[in-house]
């Protein structure tokens, strides 16, 4: 069983940064797709990182050089660098792993970005 724990959400001013964490747990890390996402209220979720289990990446255009993501597969963690943090970046962010049908979300860190 795949359980993924979020971390380092808070209150940031704009152009400063934060970086999230998602642990996973179980014997698989190396082999689980990852991503961030996010879900501002009355907007749906949305993609904003991924990273395969070979280590490509693709962002969402509005994050892009501004954010990254990254992963340590010794630790079972995926990580989200987040740079130039802008007022619309105020969301939660949820972690995901996917590997074969298997799909697992976190329980989502807050971020807000003050102007």
């Amino acid at each position: 069983q795949v359980q993924l724990v979020e971390s380092g959400g808070g209150l940031v001013q704009a152009g400063g940064s934060l970086r999230l964490s998602c642990a996973a747990s179980g014997s698989r890390f190396s082999m689980y797709n990852l991503g961030w996402y996010c879900q501002a209220p009355g907007k749906q979720r949305e993609l904003v990182a991924a990273i395969s289990n070979g280590g490509s990446t693709n962002y969402a255009d509005s994050v892009k050089g501004r954010f990254t993501i990254s992963r340590g597969n010794a630790k079972n963690t995926v990580y989200l660098q987040m740079n130039s943090l802008k007022p619309e970046d105020t969301a939660v962010y949820y972690c995901k792993a996917e590997v074969g049908v298997l799909v697992r979300w976190g329980q989502g860190t807050q971020v807000t970005v003050s102007s």
